[in-house]
């Protein structure tokens, strides 16, 4: 327990005591999760990751595939707790691997690598209850196993990343971020100087597969995937909305938002009661004078949704500068008025001096911007 305590006082950032610690692993049971518990069946086919191989030093390297995550099927199946507990579980299992290691290789091995594969990170990763329980686990992650990240990967980042990354970094601890390192193009050749190729996956540039040749090694990491329907234990997830709004029969409600530079993205949130309500976004030249849907270029086609049976989310990335208007469409309904309870977030790309380092062809560490 001396090296336990070692790493609690080398973890300055961690915001939990040692005490408040403790009770956790009480209360998560995590000195035998790993044998005494299983994840419910739909986390473990479909949350995605796994531990594979180890880098040049003997730490573990763990696994984290986003694109193939289907962010809403998860938590309509299966509780926020549920989530947290499944990547304890993870963390004790990586913890007992380093105590392995560090027996097998006689040096102490306590942290890990982590490779983040974000191919395929989309607007559905952005889905606001997902960014919620995902910063959860973070949380936990820095509160309660101080030091146990050596250093995270992030390989084949989109044009979304910069904006995925703002909304995630405030879960994460200065020491943490500093050992955020996002690769370029020359992702495999960094890889392999941190990995010998023997313990790296194929598809990743090494020369590891599965006994039966699979490059993916999918008998050691998860892959995800699209959770079917029958899982569901519910309909939606609990919102609260920021406003509402009541709109008259025959009339429409509009919200404007002006982008200054591309790349941002609107995410918007909303149910109605009682009935269905129409909604579009639209564009428009200036902020102010209101136009008539018709009069204004369509982004997205205005439809009705019965988000009074299910609430409507959706997100769009701002591909051009302008004035983006959300319009709530009740002109059809001769007879009702409807309240609508919405939330609308315009989400910036990380853009200021905390932004990860990027490594560029050459390899040097170098300041991801976004334009001003």
């Amino acid at each position: 327990h001396d090296h336990f305590l070692l790493r609690w006082l080398r973890g300055e950032d961690s915001t939990a005591s040692p005490p408040v610690h403790l009770e956790f692993r009480k209360h998560m049971k995590a000195d035998t999760i790993t044998t005494d518990w299983r994840p419910p069946e739909v986390i473990e086919k479909y949350l995605s990751g796994g531990m594979c191989g180890y880098d040049r030093e003997g730490s573990p390297i763990w696994y984290d595939v986003i694109g193939p995550v289907d962010p809403k099927g998860l938590l309509l199946s299966a509780s926020k707790q549920d989530f947290v507990k499944s990547k304890v579980r993870d963390c004790e299992l990586l913890q007992k691997e380093c105590d392995q290691q560090s027996e097998k290789l006689g040096k102490v091995v306590e942290s890990i690598t982590m490779i983040y594969d974000l191919e395929g990170l989309g607007l559905k990763h952005l889905w606001k209850p997902a960014i919620e329980a995902y910063g959860e686990v973070l949380t936990m992650f820095e509160d309660n196993y101080p030091e146990g990240l050596k250093r995270l990967f992030v390989i084949k980042a989109p044009k979304l990343f910069p904006v995925a990354y703002n909304l995630v970094k405030h879960f994460l601890s200065e020491d943490t971020r500093s050992k955020i390192i996002v690769l370029g193009a020359n992702w495999q050749e960094v890889l392999l100087s941190y990995i010998h190729p023997d313990q790296l996956p194929a598809v990743y540039g090494g020369n590891l597969t599965d006994p039966d040749g699979d490059p993916r090694c999918r008998t050691r990491i998860k892959y995800g995937g699209d959770v079917p329907r029958t899982y569901y234990v519910r309909e939606s997830v609990k919102v609260q909305y920021d406003q509402s709004v009541s709109i008259s029969r025959g009339s429409s409600h509009q919200l404007e938002y002006e982008i200054l530079f591309p790349g941002c993205v609107l995410r918007w949130q909303f149910a109605s009661d009682g009935a269905d309500i129409g909604f579009g976004v639209f564009m428009k030249p200036r902020m102010g004078e209101r136009r008539r849907a018709g009069d204004m270029l369509e982004v997205v086609p205005s439809q009705r949704y019965n988000a009074h049976l299910v609430p409507e989310d959706g997100s769009l990335t701002c591909t051009d500068p302008g004035v983006y208007v959300l319009r709530f469409d009740n002109t059809y309904s001769v007879f009702h008025s409807k309240r609508v309870g919405f939330t609308v977030e315009v989400l910036l790309s990380d853009g200021q001096a905390e932004t990860p380092r990027v490594k560029n062809e050459q390899g040097i560490s170098i300041a991801l911007l976004s334009p001003r």
